[in-house]
């Protein structure tokens, strides 16, 4: 993201050094203490009362440490910066920039006027970076306007990170079948997207480029300045964070949730598709196999859930499609954003809601989930295997884009996606173990997981937030947000002793 990060080469070295990652942590961790001046500015600005000016005293405060920090790690990788990362340091780099951001990003959430404890805090802000939306405030609606800008600055940040990490650290790691994503993303015929620079600086256009797009439409949707610009940035980081615990139900605009929608879905696109559109090339943002895979599925489950609302009576005609359409972008989007409480449409939804949980949007963009690209890789195995069972003699290869897909990458794909199930399976049964019922347990643990943001049900629905979880509940699904974000493996393999040793 910044020209003097380094970047990642293949080869691995003997010896582990840390000192290129303290210092691009230094360097992260300074941008993010100069982002804490802007909530300041935000409740300084406002100071309608004491509130505002002791939590803008408390974004400079932060802002300080954090900075301060951050010059103390640059300053000890600082000769190292101009050298490649190779693969082990990029897997701590990976995982360390969540965790040691979200550290810093908690503090004035723990100083400021929301005065939340650590854990708590701790919550709020992974969820930020994560951007899951899951949410452990409440009285939003009151809250100073600089705790409610730091929420959606940690989103916006997080998005872009996301992208990135995304485009160019997993594919070079083989994470759950990345290394397609690689192919699928580059272009040997005209070395398109050819540096790291070059990506980071092309990406950040276009996320800025939208963001500002989106702001506009919801300014024109009737929304004042300030919502406007915090729900875009929210937006396209497949966020959630609202201004208000009714999130966007507060509006009661059908204009703010067809914004919503189309901007939503735009962010659950992979980005490089953008990339290539502001250079004049358009035609593959909807001939991409995996675009047309992921809007496949969002016309599916409108449709079922537009069928469901009519048949039951719970709302009919215009209002259905939108409800069912609203709800279809923001949970498969990651998003979380809220126009009506669907939990209360009855088991039905319930269910198909929860399926939804588990898909995300595509590889390459703000959202979380399995990833298109990854579930019709695992149908298309599913077929094959049955194939062979049928033509023992046959040859079945399988196909993605038109182009075979190696046996190496569908094995990546298939042991990833085995290994989100059984996680998710393990933090529900543990939420369960902790005295949560097993509709708040298990979909509490998709719903941060899949860095969804609301579960279903009272008490993590889309109408409530997670602030009445017990502290063990909420570090448990603290790591799974960020279990789910990284993409498991790259968090679990710095667990392997030999990662360590060579």
């Amino acid at each position: 993201m910044h020209a003097g990060i380094p970047t990642v080469e293949a080869e691995a070295v003997s010896v582990l050094s840390l000192r290129p990652v303290a210092a691009t942590l230094g360097i992260l961790l300074a941008i993010l203490g100069a982002a804490m001046l802007a909530p300041a500015v935000a409740d300084f600005a406002a100071r309608a009362n004491s509130r505002e000016t002791f939590a803008g005293a408390a974004f400079v405060g932060s802002a300080a440490v954090t900075i301060f920090v951050g010059v103390l790690l640059w300053m000890t990788g600082r000769g190292q910066l101009t050298r490649k990362l190779d693969l082990r340091q990029a897997f701590v780099l990976t995982t360390s920039v969540w965790v040691v951001l979200s550290v810093f990003a908690a503090l004035p959430l723990m100083w400021g006027s929301s005065r939340l404890s650590f854990t708590r805090a701790m919550f709020e802000s992974m969820s930020g970076l994560t951007t899951t939306g899951a949410s452990v405030m409440s009285g939003l609606d009151a809250m100073s306007p600089g705790i409610l800008l730091w929420r959606a600055l940690l989103h916006w940040f997080g998005g872009i990170g996301i992208i990135a990490i995304a485009i160019a650290v997993l594919p070079v790691l083989s994470i759950g079948g990345m290394q397609l994503f690689r192919t699928e993303s580059s272009d040997k015929s005209d070395k398109f997207l050819p540096r790291a620079g070059s990506i980071a600086k092309r990406l950040l256009q276009a996320y800025v480029l939208l963001t500002v797009i989106c702001a506009g439409c919801y300014l024109a949707a009737g929304l004042k300045p300030f919502d406007a610009v915090t729900l875009a940035m929210s937006t396209l980081s497949s966020g959630g964070f609202a201004n208000s615990d009714s999130s966007l139900s507060v509006f009661a605009s059908p204009a703010v949730d067809y914004v919503a929608i189309v901007f939503m879905l735009a962010a659950a696109l992979p980005f490089p598709l953008y990339v290539r559109a502001l250079s004049g090339d358009t035609s593959r943002l909807f001939t991409n196999p995996e675009v047309r895979v992921f809007l496949a599925i969002v016309a599916a489950f409108t449709l079922l859930s537009f069928a469901q609302q009519s048949l039951q009576g719970i709302a009919s005609g215009e209002t259905a499609l939108r409800n069912a359409l609203f709800t279809v972008s923001s949970l498969i989007s990651t998003t979380g954003f809220m126009s009506a409480d669907y939990t209360n449409w009855g088991p039905f939804s319930d269910s198909l809601f929860f399926v939804l949980m588990f898909l995300g949007g595509c590889t390459g963009s703000t959202s979380g989930g399995l990833k298109a690209l990854r579930l019709a890789i695992t149908a298309k195995a599913i077929r094959q295997h049955l194939k062979r069972i049928s033509f023992r003699a046959g040859i079945f290869p399988i196909r993605y884009g038109g182009a075979p897909v190696a046996d190496d990458v569908v094995g990546s794909v298939l042991s990833f996606v085995f290994l989100y199930l059984l996680t998710f399976f393990l933090v529900g049964v543990a939420l369960n173990m902790m005295g949560l019922d097993l509709r708040t347990a298990f979909s509490a643990a998709i719903a941060c997981l899949a860095n969804v943001g609301p579960g279903l049900g009272p008490v993590v629905g889309p109408a409530s937030n997670f602030g009445g979880l017990p502290d063990p509940a909420l570090w448990l699904l603290t790591a799974a947000m960020m279990l789910g974000r990284l993409e498991i493996l790259t968090v679990l393999v710095l667990f392997m002793p030999r990662f360590w040793v060579r």
